[in-house]
């Protein structure tokens, strides 16, 4: 990674950061004018709107509709240090992509009341950088530094929204008038000068609905995350491909290779991929992937690609390493299966959101009074949830652009709901059985398996979206025996 130069700042308005220790002190004047011409023109022209645009209006203007003579104002975001001064890569907050499409840092949205109803958008950005002043070159994060932007014009016709110069927006909002609501959590300078204008209750209510406008999702969503998951399909095609390699290194070989496809087809991996194989597949959790793979065990698997609309998908597999399950890990496997099959069938419209999980849990309480693992009757073992030591979480959540979508809705609208056409969720039960969990016969110990699928809510029932990955224990045998050769 090069060093950027320390530079003077002839002509500039405002001065260019410095690089401590550069190895160039200054910039003479002659390289100065140098830089400034001999430049050819970059502008695009032919440009058309991004593929969301037609929906991004139509978000905006419910959000409107909800907040009638307020303003809005949802920011992007801003880059944060990961150590001295490199960053770590900028994700632009859901709010903002949802509503615009674009994922542009530093990038503010702001609804103006147009009246008692209706709004004016305009969408605040950086725009292209300053050669007159040098910044293009000499600034960290000038474009010859991190690459070129979108001129405001540009950014216009992409996104179907006026655009203006983000740096004169501080000075706006610190003189505007009226009711005004923000998006927190995601630039101190848009919160700063609203400091006295708005109200942490206010500000919540503006995030809570936009955060239950992602319950349902149109038919751009729909096919974005039916991307993802495509995409995500092929990464564990690509990890079962390469599990001897994983078996000689470690689990990051896994975790690489599943990322190097989320990179290749993709945005990025949607969350930290779960590569957890033997005794670490009871941790819910276990992203640090540093571990052995051995043979005989079982391998979790709970990844996703992200898009480049930024939609994630979130599966899981729990496979046999050398091919083929135990007969404990496959009676495991099985009474998951099972449990997932029952919570899928409780997926349709009409239906509360809570009947999925309630379906799952009744078989895998089921299981466990069977095996002799807990005293039954299964009714007493659900309403004292005794069976949560081994099924630990809920058995899923809403999908979207983030990968627990929708986080801040309300009680009433999401686990107390009713699902709707449009809703995409996981259905992902599991058991885990500790390796130190004395509870339980010692075969048991350290063995943990989950099985997850991102379910489409249609008008008749429902689509699982990755239908394409096997899921019972005979069919995922014969994949992994396929694709291994």
């Amino acid at each position: 990674m090069t060093e950027q130069p320390a530079p003077e700042n002839p002509e500039g308005d405002e001065p260019i950061k410095q690089r401590k220790n550069g190895l160039y002190p200054a910039v003479s004047a002659e390289l100065a004018d140098n830089m400034k011409s001999g430049w050819a023109d970059t502008e695009l022209h032919d440009l058309r709107p991004i593929p969301q645009a037609a929906e991004t209006a139509r978000r905006r203007a419910e959000l409107s509709a909800r907040f009638p003579g307020e303003r809005l104002v949802i920011p992007a975001g801003n880059l944060k240090t990961r150590s001295n001064d490199t960053e770590y890569g900028f994700r632009a907050s859901t709010e903002y992509v949802y509503l615009t499409g674009d994922q542009t840092q530093d990038g503010v949205l702001v609804l103006e009341p147009t009246g008692e109803q209706g709004h004016e958008a305009t969408i605040h950005l950086l725009p292209r950088s300053n050669r007159e002043n040098g910044e293009f070159w000499l600034d960290g994060q000038g474009e010859l530094w991190v690459g070129r932007r979108h001129s405001l014009t540009e950014a216009e016709r992409l996104l179907g929204v006026p655009a203006r110069d983000v740096r004169e927006l501080a000075g706006t909002l610190a003189e505007a008038t009226g009711p005004v609501r923000v998006v927190r959590g995601h630039d101190a300078g848009v919160e700063t000068a609203l400091t006295d204008k708005v109200t942490a209750e206010r500000d919540e209510e503006l995030r809570v609905f936009i955060s239950e406008q992602r319950l349902v999702k149109d038919g751009f969503e729909i096919a974005e995350l039916q991307k993802a998951v495509d995409s995500t399909v092929r990464g564990f095609e690509d990890v079962v491909k390469v599990l001897d390699k994983a078996e000689a290194t470690s689990e990051r070989y896994i975790e690489g290779t599943f990322f190097l496809r989320a990179r290749v087809e993709g945005n990025d991996i949607g969350y930290g991929s779960i590569c957890a194989a033997g005794p670490h597949a009871t941790t819910l959790h276990w992203v640090r992937n540093d571990g052995p793979v051995r043979s005989g065990d079982l391998l979790l698997l709970d990844a996703g690609v992200e898009t480049n609309t930024l939609y994630t998908a979130d599966v899981t597999r729990t496979l046999p390493i050398n091919g083929t399950y135990t007969e404990l890990q496959r009676k495991i496997y099985d009474a998951v299966y099972e449990a997932q099959e029952a919570g899928i069938a409780a997926v349709k419209p009409g239906a509360k959101y809570r009947d999925f999980h309630d379906a799952a849990q009744r078989v895998l309480a089921e299981k466990l009074v069977e095996w002799g693992l807990v005293e039954g009757p299964v009714e007493r073992v659900l309403e004292l949830g005794l069976q949560r030591r081994w099924t630990l979480h809920g058995t899923g959540h809403m999908l979207g652009l983030d990968v627990h979508d929708c986080a801040v809705a309300r009680t009433e609208t999401y686990v107390d709901g009713v699902l709707e056409p449009g809703m995409v969720l996981t259905v992902e039960p599991g058991l885990y059985f500790q390796a130190d969990d004395l509870t339980v016969p010692e075969e048991y110990r350290g063995v943990g398996v989950r099985i997850e699928d991102d379910i489409l809510v249609t008008e008749d029932g429902n689509r699982n979206l990755s239908a394409a990955l096997p899921r019972t224990s005979a069919d995922v045998e014969a994949w992994m025996a396929g694709l291994k050769g």
